[in-house]
C-alpha cells in the first residue's frame, strides 16, 4: 500500500500505477506502471509530476501525442525543501567565489537548524547579526553574511514558488560602518624597493608581490592559475575560473596585459611551476589554499612596510591608475570591480588589450 495517489509500494519502492482513461488506451495500453524512487519524498514528487503531464495529455477528446514517461521521470530533478540543499544548488548555479556564503550558511545553519527554508524567521536572521557581533565581526563582514544568505534564499523562494518575505531584507546593524577601517596603500619607493626585493630573493612567495602590485589582481586569481592561463609569447596572463578557485564575481573573468616588474616576476616563478600549476605547492588539495599563502607574504609585507598587506596591493593599483587618468570603467574592467557607474558600462566588449597595455604602460 502507499499514501502516494497513484503509487503502489513493492519491496521498498515506489511504482506509479494508474489505469489509462478509455479514449487514450491505444496510445498508452490499459495501465500505466514504472518505477519512480525508494524515497516516499521523491516518488511524491515524480507522482505528482507524471500526474500532471499526463493529465495535460488526456484532457481533450482524443490524444495524439503520446508522453515519454521514462523521459520525464529521468529529467526532472525534485527540489529540496532543505536550506543546504537548495544553498549547493545556488553556489553550483552561480560560479562564483563560494568561500562568503558558506562561512555565511555554516554559521546560520548552527544557529537556526537546517530546515525547510519557508520556516525561517525574521528572528532566525537577527540571532546571526546578534552572534557575529558579539564574535567581534567588522559590520561589512555581517552585511556580506546577510547578503549571501539573503541571495540564497531569494534563490530558494524562487525555485520552490513561495510567496514569502526574505527574514534578511532590510536588516539593520548597529552602528553599521563606523568600524571601517580604510586600508593604506604603498608608496612608489615602497613598490620599487619590494618588487626589486622580490626579483632578488626568487622566492616564489615574495614574486607575488610584483606580479599582484603590477596586475591589480586577487591573490586568490594569480595563485590559482594554471599554466595554460599565462601567453607569454604575447605578455597576457587569462584570469578565468578552473577546477582549483572560482571567481569573485563573473566580471572577474578577463585578460590582462604583463608589463615591466610583473613580467620579470612572471618568468622567475614559471621556472618554478609544474606542468600544470603556476604555484602547485598550494593545490596540493585539489584547491586553491590562498589563505596558507595570504599568510606568508603578509608576514613579510607587514614587517618590512609599515602594516601594509597584499590586498593595499590593489588598492594601490586603483590609486595609481586614478592618477594616470585611467577611465572609471576601464579601472573596473582591469581590477575586475563590479562597476556601479551606469548601466551602458556593460555594454559592447570592453576596452582593448591594446588601450589597456598603452594605461597600464604608464603606471
Amino acid at each position: 500500500m502507499s499514501h502516494i495517489k497513484y503509487t503502489i509500494c513493492r519491496s521498498g519502492s515506489y511504482y506509479y500505477n494508474r489505469r489509462v482513461p478509455n479514449h487514450a488506451v491505444q496510445s498508452y495500453g490499459q495501465f500505466i506502471r514504472c518505477i519512480l524512487s525508494t524515497d516516499i519524498h521523491e516518488a511524491k514528487a515524480y507522482a505528482d509530476r507524471l500526474s500532471f503531464v499526463l493529465e495535460g495529455s488526456w484532457s481533450g477528446s482524443s490524444v495524439n501525442y503520446k508522453v515519454d514517461i521514462p523521459a520525464i521521470i529521468n529529467s526532472f530533478k525534485p527540489t529540496s525543501d532543505i536550506l543546504s540543499d537548495l544553498a549547493e544548488e545556488y553556489i553550483s548555479l552561480k560560479q562564483i567565489d563560494e568561500k562568503s556564503p558558506r562561512s555565511a550558511l555554516a554559521t546560520f545553519i548552527s544557529l537556526a537548524g537546517d530546515r525547510d527554508v519557508s520556516l525561517y524567521s525574521r528572528e532566525d536572521a537577527k540571532l546571526l547579526i546578534h552572534h557575529l557581533e558579539l564574535k567581534g565581526n567588522k559590520t561589512t563582514t555581517i552585511r556580506r553574511r546577510i547578503n549571501s544568505l539573503s541571495a540564497i534564499l531569494n534563490y530558494a523562494y524562487s525555485e520552490l514558488d513561495l510567496d514569502k518575505r526574505n527574514p534578511f531584507t532590510k536588516l539593520f546593524i548597529r552602528n553599521e560602518g563606523h568600524d571601517v577601517f580604510k586600508r593604506g596603500t604603498f608608496s612608489k619607493e615602497q613598490l620599487t624597493a619590494g618588487y626589486d626585493k622580490a626579483l632578488k630573493s626568487g622566492s616564489t612567495v615574495k614574486l607575488l608581490m610584483p606580479l599582484l602590485g603590477e596586475t591589480g589582481c586577487r591573490l586568490s586569481e594569480i595563485v590559482g592559475l594554471r599554466i595554460e592561463d599565462i601567453d607569454m609569447e604575447n605578455d597576457l596572463i587569462h584570469i578565468r575560473p578552473n577546477a582549483a578557485r572560482r571567481l569573485k564575481t563573473r566580471g572577474s573573468e578577463r585578460t590582462l596585459p604583463m608589463v615591466g616588474y610583473a613580467k620579470l616576476a612572471m618568468l622567475q616563478t614559471l621556472s618554478q611551476a609544474n606542468e600544470e600549476w603556476l604555484y602547485p605547492r598550494y593545490m596540493k588539495t585539489g584547491k586553491c589554499n590562498a589563505n596558507s599563502v595570504s599568510a606568508s607574504i603578509n608576514k613579510w609585507l607587514k614587517r618590512d612596510f609599515d602594516g601594509l598587506t597584499a590586498h593595499c596591493l590593489r588598492h594601490t593599483m586603483r590609486d595609481r591608475l586614478r592618477a594616470v587618468e585611467c577611465p572609471m570603467d576601464m579601472i573596473d574592467q582591469i581590477g575586475g570591480w563590479r562597476s556601479v557607474a551606469t548601466i551602458g558600462v556593460g555594454y559592447g566588449k570592453g576596452y582593448s588589450l591594446d588601450a589597456i597595455r598603452a594605461v597600464m604602460a604608464k603606471l
